[in-house]
């Protein structure tokens, strides 16, 4: 082919035009600075997205909660928690007996009862033996605490687990329709008729009370004295299994028995 040849001219052109494109690719910031910023972006996001999860998820859960006060034989009790991500992180008594041996009383019990609730993360804490009104106090506002601080959990347990189906209303609803008062039957006594109403809520005993009780000239003092205190036990307790109170053994006996009638209605 002659050197002149109009064919020659244009192959010539061509390769001199792609190499000049290939020598300019070649020369060319293989890091483009506005794509780096963009992928920079995408990590960044990501970041500070999960901070605002991991600060939603600390804040659910936590804050303070104070129980109700409980009222014993030589003061009122009250607990307050401090909770954690869903977990009790520190236990206090902002009421409790004082005056006396209570006071002594208190500052002995009071400390161990806080350590015990963080470490069990419930109200199922052992009496400290020589202040057991104290004890049984502490453990009912306590009790009251953890439901407060279990309802306000589970309200968003329901919204999550509900979905979309017509059955999440009945399950958020059904932790109320748990609560209920029951009587026991009347244990006749020689003294007199005993009756007791437990008010129970989650499967535990909230609260118990004597509805009919001996009276009159002595009975009157006895069942004064004894009443509150098979009360306290029968809550703290949890059943029937309770100590007679020295002194009222028949009126005890009684308590236990009708104590046990509402028990029963409960468990069937």
């Amino acid at each position: 082919m002659k050197k002149s040849h109009p064919l020659r001219r244009i192959v010539l052109a061509t390769a001199a035009t792609v190499s000049g494109i290939v020598l300019l690719l070649s020369l060319k910031p293989t890091t483009d600075p506005n794509a780096a910023q963009a992928a920079g972006a995408i990590p960044q996001q990501t970041a500070g997205a999960q901070e605002s999860a991991q600060g939603g998820a600390a804040a659910a859960g936590s804050g303070t909660v104070t129980g109700r006060v409980a009222q014993t034989q030589y003061g009122p009790v009250q607990v307050r928690l401090t909770m954690s991500g869903g977990k009790v992180t520190k236990a206090e008594a902002v009421q409790a007996p004082s005056g006396g041996t209570s006071t002594q009383k208190t500052e002995l019990a009071v400390p161990k009862l806080n350590q015990e609730a963080v470490a069990a993360q419930s109200a199922d804490i052992d009496a400290v033996s020589g202040a057991t009104y104290t004890s049984a106090g502490y453990k009912q506002s306590l009790q009251s605490a953890l439901d407060q601080a279990k309802a306000a959990g589970g309200s968003a347990t329901g919204s999550s687990t509900g979905g979309g189906s017509g059955n999440g209303g009945g399950k958020a609803s059904a932790p109320a329709a748990q609560a209920r008062t029951v009587s026991g039957s009347v244990a006749q006594t020689q003294y007199g008729p005993v009756q007791v109403r437990i008010t129970v809520s989650g499967g535990k005993i909230t609260k118990a009370e004597a509805v009919q009780a001996p009276s009159g000239g002595t009975s009157s003092q006895k069942t004064a004295l004894a009443v509150p205190k098979l009360n306290q036990e029968a809550v703290a307790a949890g059943s029937a299994d309770i100590d007679a109170v020295s002194g009222a053994t028949y009126t005890s006996t009684g308590y236990k028995q009708s104590l046990q009638s509402a028990l029963d209605q409960v468990g069937g």
